[in-house]
C-alpha cells in the first residue's frame, strides 16, 4: 500500500489534526515526521450523548487518539522527555490508551540546555528576535546537524551518553558563560536528568523505519503527519522566521525513513482564512475588528503556547505555493463557518509589489515582506452552516467561496470544516481510496 503525506498550507494551526481524525478509522498508522512539542493539534471527540471532549496533542501524533491506530514518532522529531510522558499521563488519566506508542531510535533527544540557549538567544535577539517558543527545538535541530546531538538510542549506553553531553557542553558552556553571562550547564545533572527516562522509554523504542516498511508490504495504510506548515518549512517558508525543520512533503520520508516512491497522495489542509503566530511577514493581516472578531469567533490561540494568532483573509498566492512545493493532490479546507455572518469574504489572488503584480510567491524575502495584497470580494453567507453535511448543504455564496478557493489554489478541495467537532466536516471527495 502507498503512504499519504498530510502537511499545513500556511504558517501552522490549520486544524491537521481533525484531518487525520477523519481518516483514522481507515488508517493503521499515523507518523510524525518533523517537530517537536513547538507546536500542537487540538482534536475534539463527540460522546454517544453529543457531550465533546476536547484533547490538546503537542508532541504526541494525533493518531493515538484512534483506537486501532499505531501512532509513530518519527526519526525527524526532536522530543523533550518530560514533555512526553506529561503528555501521556495526562492521557492515560482520560482513560485514552497509549500503550501501542512507537518511538524512532534515531530521533533526537531535546536536552535541558538546548531549552536554556533557545531562551537567552531570543532575549539576545531582541527587536531581532525570530518568535520561538523557547523550546529548545532550534537548538537541538543544530546540535542533530553539527554531528553533536543526543538521540534516543543513547539512553541505553549511559557512557555514549555521559561523552556526548560533556562533548557538546564543552562549547556550549563558553557560550552560556562568556556569552550570554547564564550559569554553565552541568554535564553529570543531564545525563542523570535523561537517564532517569530510560526505563521507561525502552518498550517504546523501534527501529521504526522497518516496522513501517513492513506495514507498507503488509498492505497497511500509513499517514506521515506533519507538524508545523509550509510556510514555516526551513527550506521553503518565509526564513529565517520559520521553524528548523522540514515540514512539506519531502521532509515527510527524512523525518520518517519511507522512501519517495511510497507515497502516493499528498493532503494539505488549510483554513478558510489565515493565522500566524510569532514573527514575520503576513501580506493579507488584518489590524482591525475584524481581525479580532476572526480571533474570537475562531478561538485563535495557541494549543501549545497560549499566544493569540494573527489572523488575516486566506491567501490563494500561498495555497498556490503550497500546492507546488508539496504536489498536493487534495485540500482540506477547515473552519468556513468562521466566515459566517460577513457580508463579502475577501480572496487574496495575487501581489503588488512596488507597482508590479506578482501572481506567485516573490522569489525576494524583501518583496514578499513589503507584498501587498490584491483582493477578490465575494458575496458572504448568514445561515449556520455546522449541520451541514454534503457540498450541496451549504449556502450557494459559501459554495461559491470554495469553488473559487479550488481554482486559485490548483487542487481540488476533497473535505470542508464546518464545526470544531470531529463530525463536523463535509467530505467531498474521499482522501483514502
Amino acid at each position: 500500500m502507498p503512504a499519504i503525506v498530510l502537511v499545513g498550507a500556511q504558517w501552522g494551526d490549520e486544524g491537521k489534526g481533525k484531518a487525520t481524525d477523519l481518516m483514522g478509522s481507515a488508517v493503521d498508522y499515523v507518523v510524525k515526521f518533523n517537530g517537536g512539542n513547538n507546536a500542537g493539534h487540538t482534536v475534539v471527540i463527540e460522546g454517544p450523548d453529543g457531550s465533546r471532549e476536547k484533547y490538546a496533542l503537542h508532541l504526541l501524533p494525533s493518531g493515538i487518539l484512534s483506537p486501532n491506530v499505531v501512532p509513530v514518532i518519527g526519526n525527524g522529531v526532536v522530543i523533550d522527555l518530560s514533555v512526553l510522558f506529561q503528555e501521556l499521563d495526562g492521557l492515560n488519566a482520560r482513560g485514552v490508551d497509549t500503550s501501542r506508542l512507537l518511538i524512532s531510535a534515531n530521533a533526537h533527544v531535546i536536552a535541558p540546555y538546548n531549552r536554556t540557549l533557545d531562551k537567552v538567544t531570543e532575549r539576545f535577539l531582541g527587536a531581532r528576535k525570530i518568535g520561538t517558543t523557547g523550546r529548545g527545538i532550534g537548538p537541538t535541530y543544530a546540535d542533530k546537524m553539527n554531528r553533536v546531538g543526543i538521540r534516543v538510542q543513547d539512553l541505553f549506553d549511559p557512557h555514549i551518553l555521559q561523552q556526548k553531553a560533556e562533548a557538546a557542553l564543552s562549547f556550549k558552556n563558553q557560550v552560556l558563560v562568556k556569552i550570554y553571562n547564564t550559569r554553565a550547564a552541568d554535564a553529570a545533572r543531564v545525563v542523570e536528568e535523561l537517564l532517569s527516562y530510560a526505563e521507561r522509554l525502552r518498550p517504546m523504542v523501534a527501529d521504526t523505519s522497518l516496522l513501517l516498511e513492513e506495514a507498507l508490504k503488509a498492505g497497511k495504510n500509513v499517514l506521515l503527519e506533519a507538524g508545523q506548515a509550509t510556510l514555516l518549512d526551513v527550506d521553503h517558508g518565509t526564513y529565517p522566521f520559520v521553524t528548523s525543520s522540514s515540514a512539506t512533503a519531502g521532509g515527510a520520508c527524512t523525518g520518517s525513513g519511507i522512501p519517495p516512491t511510497r507515497v502516493s497522495r499528498v493532503i494539505a489542509v488549510m483554513k478558510a482564512y489565515t493565522t500566524r503566530v510569532g514573527e514575520g511577514p503576513f501580506p493579507t493581516e488584518l489590524f482591525d475588528d475584524l481581525g479580532e472578531t476572526l480571533r474570537k469567533v475562531g478561538h485563535e490561540y495557541g494549543t501549545t503556547t497560549g499566544r493569540p494568532r494573527r489572523c488575516g483573509w486566506v491567501d490563494t498566492v500561498i495555497g498556490r505555493y503550497a500546492t507546488r512545493i508539496n504536489g498536493v493532490t487534495d485540500f482540506v479546507v477547515t473552519k468556513l463557518d468562521v466566515l459566517t455572518g460577513l457580508d463579502t469574504v475577501p480572496i487574496c489572488v495575487a501581489y503588488d509589489v512596488d507597482g508590479v503584480r506578482h501572481d506567485e510567491m516573490p522569489v525576494n524575502q524583501s518583496d514578499f515582506h513589503h507584498a501587498t495584497p490584491i483582493f477578490e470580494e465575494l458575496p458572504g453567507w448568514w445561515e449556520d452552516i455546522t449541520g451541514c453535511r454534503r457540498f450541496e448543504d451549504l449556502p450557494e455564496n459559501a459554495q461559491a467561496y470554495v469553488l473559487r478557493l479550488e481554482e486559485l489554489i490548483g487542487a481540488r478541495v476533497s473535505a470542508i470544516g464546518v464545526g470544531p467537532g470531529r463530525h463536523e466536516i463535509i467530505e467531498r471527495h474521499p482522501l483514502l481510496d
